[in-house]
């Protein structure tokens, strides 16, 4: 045969010869659901397996914000298969109880949430629908029941960190310690990879902490706030580049990775020498506690 012969046979080939398996598309989408909106401002998500239409509905504190949301879904064939709590305090595990009226589905949570069916042990992992692959994070501190969430649906991973870890902040260490809060930001979700986007519970934005789980209206921050503390422990570029970001954002969820938090939270960053110059401290206990302690009295 002669190299033209053999050229037009190759030319001429169906092109379904070279066809391959295609790959999944489907991803896991993210329904942000503001509750308290205006003095709260915490949020609900609604995490669904696009293929399967099976969900998971995190932190649903407040039912009558949330219950149409989840109405909504529900019409359009999603099937909430699970609770989530990131920790037992009234405004992320409070509606649970109303909500189980409505979907009776098991709770999975810390062991003091309300109504909780499965607290899944540290590293644990389960499955929504055929994509989604969630990890339990233990974070005791703000509570000592704080769980955080991996999702992970091929590349895409988020994180769902309740009151641990806040955009450019953290939590109050209402039931744990310095040392408890450095190794849930710094190990447990700083080891995270770094494109790992951060949902927050609580996106308040300038509003001071709330000092108690049992408000009804949590004025939980928390960015601007946060941003206003760190701009005075630093000017770094990228403690600048936050304040924009939340200069020109109503939402920031989603909208922040663990890469960016160890680059713009101080509470992250409790080897930075200026940050160790505004507490006075080397240690890194020592610096968490003199942050959270100037971060409060703000």
């Amino acid at each position: 045969m002669s190299l033209f012969s053999t050229l037009k046979t190759i030319r001429t080939r169906p092109f379904t010869s070279f066809i391959v398996a295609p790959v999944r598309s489907h991803k896991m989408h993210i329904q942000s659901i503001p509750m308290w909106e205006g003095s709260g401002n915490n949020y609900a998500y609604l995490v669904t397996d696009d293929k399967t239409k099976d969900a998971v509905i995190i932190d649903p504190a407040n039912p009558p914000e949330v219950l149409p949301s989840l109405k909504k879904a529900t019409e359009q064939g999603i099937k909430i298969t699970n609770i989530i709590n990131t920790h037992h305090h009234h405004d992320h595990a409070g509606g649970n109880a109303e909500i189980l009226k409505s979907y009776s589905v098991p709770i999975i949570g810390g062991k003091n949430c309300d109504k909780v069916s499965h607290t899944p042990k540290h590293g644990e992992t389960f499955t929504i629908g055929e994509g989604i692959k969630v990890k339990a994070l233990h974070t005791p501190c703000h509570t000592q029941d704080s769980i955080c969430y991996l999702f992970e649906d091929g590349n895409d991973r988020v994180v769902f960190t309740g009151d641990t870890l806040f955009i450019g902040g953290c939590g109050r260490f209402f039931e744990g310690t310095s040392e408890e809060m450095d190794t849930a930001l710094n190990k447990t979700l700083g080891s995270l990879p770094d494109d790992t986007k951060v949902y927050v519970s609580s996106i308040m934005l300038g509003q001071q902490d709330v000092s108690q789980s049992d408000h009804t209206q949590p004025g939980h921050e928390y960015t601007k706030g946060n941003v206003k503390f760190a701009v005075t422990v630093s000017q770094s570029e990228a403690i600048k580049k936050l304040e924009s970001l939340v200069n020109s954002n109503k939402q920031t969820q989603g909208k922040s990775t663990i890469g960016d938090e160890k680059k713009h939270n101080v509470f992250m960053l409790l080897d930075d020498p200026t940050v160790q110059k505004y507490t006075g401290k080397t240690n890194r206990v020592d610096v968490m506690t003199a942050l959270r302690e100037a971060k409060n009295s703000m």
